[in-house]
């Protein structure tokens, strides 16, 4: 079978004992550090994706996209909402009614924004329905008239109640009586408790019925805020939904997601981005250590160099040599370290949740996180990308011994053998 001199070559000192330990510990390391190198980068670039992809599916499923709303109670909202759905960016809208306060159960407060929804048309522009703790309510429970709330679980522990339990709502302002000023309150009927793994939205939001809060604002039942929008992108919702407004009278305005939770996307991104460029100077210095160690390997056979290059072979063909030998390096390194990552992302979510369950403690709290576990999500552009420019620098690293040891002259080589 035919087989390239220098391929052949380069393939046996690859795999072949050397006289110098030294030299095939350093080929070692430098396998391992490369393995190593491309192993973290996938790893932490699947869990700043699955970051990524939680803030856009759970804290923007929960978040509006966008919101059209108006100085005055709007009467009639499903005809401002028909000409909008027909927008192609529009998925579905829903009304909406927004109150903040503070929630009470005994000695405990909690600060509270209640959204006012209709339970019929949530479920279209909301992931809320999803995340209800099992057999603890649900939005069709909320029904006008009743008065009944829906708490995150952050929320409920704080407060300490269950569903049943009647929660008090203070209202930030007060009522003018003979007696003097007292604050406006309202007792609620704590319908259901949901988790949706935002520590945000887990322990400061609760929803109602949108007849229920807008009788708490002095509104008509049927008098709304404004209109809460989902869109196909969410990057067209700061455009479209400016536009929407436009096209109603002036009282209206718009609002979008980009105001409330932009900065914490942006800085996701920039982490992204700023994280994968430290790791890859790191898979940079795994790879050119493969320099060091051709270099040693240059030196060590400088004798068989010279052999080679009486016996014909060109400078071409032994600089091809040691390119071989660096690219076996650096390609063996980089599989081990693609298939190592790829498996612990693919698992590193499931191995962080046992290992909270055993050491007794979360590492994410949602106190202080927007999320209470650790997210990923293994992407194939980001694993192709990763191998990619670890092969590429890799090949460079090839290039100046490899070019060293095409300069060996046989003469030389072989004085003092």
């Amino acid at each position: 079978m035919f087989r390239p001199l220098s391929i052949y070559i380069g393939a046996r000192y690859t795999r072949a004992k050397r006289r110098n330990h030294f030299v095939s510990f350093i080929s070692l390391t430098s396998m391992i550090g490369l393995a190593l190198g491309v192993l973290v980068m996938i790893v932490v670039l699947s869990v700043m994706n699955g970051f990524d992809h939680e803030m856009r599916t759970k804290v923007l499923g929960m978040v509006p996209h966008a919101t059209v709303e108006s100085a005055q109670p709007i009467d009639d909202w499903r005809s401002i909402a028909a000409p909008m759905q027909k927008h192609p960016q529009v998925l579905a809208v829903a009304p909406f009614v927004q109150m903040q306060g503070l929630l009470t159960y005994g000695d405990q407060v909690q600060k509270v924004l209640i959204n006012g929804i209709d339970p019929a048309e949530e479920s279209k522009v909301s992931i809320i329905g999803d995340y209800f703790v099992d057999g603890q309510g649900s939005l069709a429970e909320l029904q006008a008239g009743e008065f009944g709330i829906v708490i995150g679980n952050i929320a409920a522990q704080k407060l300490g109640v269950r569903v049943g339990d009647k929660v008090t709502f203070v209202a930030p302002e007060v009522t003018v009586t003979p007696a003097g000023m007292f604050p406006r309150l309202k007792r609620f009927t704590v319908k259901g408790i949901f988790h949706v793994g935002a520590g945000e939205l887990d322990g400061f939001v609760a929803m109602a019925n949108v007849q229920d809060l807008a009788r708490l604002h002095r509104w008509k039942p049927t008098q709304v805020q404004g209109l809460r929008l989902k869109f196909a992108d969410l990057f067209q919702a700061p455009k479209v939904a400016w536009q929407l407004a436009a096209r109603l009278s002036d009282d209206f305005y718009a609002r979008d997601w980009t105001r409330t939770q932009g900065n914490l996307y942006q800085a996701i991104q920039m982490e992204k981005a700023m994280i994968g460029l430290l790791l890859l100077l790191i898979v940079a210095v795994a790879a050119f250590n493969i320099i060091s160690t051709l270099v040693m390997v240059v030196t060590d056979k400088k004798s068989d160099i010279a052999i080679l290059r009486t016996l014909g072979a060109t400078p071409g063909q032994i600089m091809a040599i040691f390119m071989v030998q660096g690219t076996v390096i650096g390609v063996v390194g980089t599989l081990l370290g693609a298939l190592l990552g790829c498996s612990i992302a693919l698992y590193i979510s499931s191995w962080i949740k046992w290992l909270e369950k055993f050491l007794g403690h979360k590492i994410l709290d949602a106190t202080v996180y927007f999320i209470d576990y650790i997210p990923s999500q293994l992407q194939l552009n980001d694993v192709l990308l990763v191998c990619s420019a670890a092969l590429l620098l890799s090949f460079l690293a090839t290039l100046y011994p490899a070019w060293r040891a095409a300069r060996t002259q046989p003469a030389e080589a072989l004085r003092y053998e």
